[in-house]
């Protein structure tokens, strides 16, 4: 069913290169306004929905809907989009007026609204004095600045963002991906992202779609695909997760290690194979012995600043390290050495459960 806020949709859409499936019937809705991040390994299809929506590739199979209008078979020059590549693709020959100038001048603005126009969009992304200089005069996030400007210089209703940030260093992307969030926020431009940084994608977006094998695999808020998420695929990509074997006893129960943790219903029958999904920060190491305890020794810790990970060889897990992460407070967290034995529980109301396919 459609969504009525709808202003962005795809409806079955499919892509062939050759005999290979970039797409696979994808359908998704994106309201106005809204940041959208389509997030994944690489060869997942997120950069072909991209460029599909934006008329750079043509469909196999499918509808693309913008503003209640069919777009499928328009031509790119007749959809209503900006776009910023991953390398920005500023032409090097021209300066930072004449960069984004460019698609007002083709569109036949005269010069005295073209100026004016540049000038508000310099002062925008806050580079008013860069007005005369060239894209090799200009830092890797100065770039960024003067694509997004020139994108948004026809005032489209879409912004179409192909991994923006991904040719930048760790510092200057943390930093950017904020002012692109401030950005949005000014504008309230629809805007959809193309991204494979997992981090990126929760720090920014109003909702992820998390694609894998040319299909979506889930969509939703950053804390609720964090949280929830809907398969072991999405468990693992977003963030890290630890995956223990377990059975079910029944609808409330799960047995690891011959020890029960209750759950609320999990879904699952009587004696099935189950993984059971546990974050690193949601595993508390106890001193205390509670009842349905586990126990690992520490066979690695690492100080990450803010937090300590630690590294457990434990039963629940045989075959390789459970990982948890601790905030750093307490002596109890920093007396923790390789070689120590420690227990650790695990609460329900953070656990996730999927059927163990073998």
């Amino acid at each position: 069913m459609e969504n009525a806020n709808s202003y962005l949709s795809t409806k079955k859409l499919s892509k062939f290169f050759g005999e290979f499936l970039a797409l696979d019937n994808v359908s998704i809705d994106i309201n106005a306004g809204e940041f959208v991040c389509f997030l994944g390994p690489s060869g997942c299809g997120k950069t072909t929905l991209l460029r599909c929506i934006a008329g750079l590739e043509v469909q196999s199979s499918g509808t693309i809907i913008q503003n209640s209008e069919i777009i499928s078979d328009l031509p790119t020059s007749q959809r209503d989009f900006g776009i910023v590549f991953q390398s920005y693709a500023l032409f090097p020959n021209l300066s930072c007026f004449q960069n984004i100038a460019y698609g007002l001048e083709n569109l036949g603005w005269d010069k005295k609204d073209t100026a004016k126009r540049v000038e508000e969009l310099l002062s925008l992304v806050g580079l008013s004095d860069h007005i005369g200089k060239y894209p090799s005069q200009l830092s890797g996030g100065e770039q960024q600045r003067i694509a997004l400007a020139r994108a948004i210089a026809t005032s489209p209703n879409l912004l179409l963002l192909d991994e923006p940030l991904s040719a930048l260093d760790a510092k200057v992307r943390v930093h950017l991906r904020q002012e692109l969030k401030n950005f949005h926020r000014r504008l309230g431009l629809t805007t959809v992202m193309v991204t494979h940084d997992q981090e990126e994608a929760l720090a920014i977006a109003d909702r992820i779609f998390v694609m894998d094998g040319g299909k979506i695999m889930q969509s939703g808020t950053p804390e609720d695909i964090y949280a929830n998420s809907k398969n072991p695929f999405v468990a693992n990509f977003i963030g890290m997760t630890n995956f223990i074997e377990g059975e079910v006893l029944n609808k409330n129960v799960i047995t690891i290690d011959n020890k029960q943790i209750d759950f609320v219903d999990h879904g699952f029958t009587k004696s099935t194979k189950v993984l059971v999904a546990a974050r690193p920060e949601c595993i508390d190491l106890t001193a205390k012995n509670e009842k349905n305890m586990f126990d690992g020794t520490v066979v690695d810790v690492e100080f990450l600043g803010s937090f300590l990970r630690i590294y457990l060889n434990t039963s629940i897990m045989p075959n390789q390290r459970l990982i948890v992460d601790k905030p750093m407070i307490g002596n109890f967290d920093k007396s923790i050495a390789v070689g120590d034995v420690v227990g650790f529980t695990m609460s329900p109301t953070h656990l996730n459960v999927y059927e163990y396919d073998r």
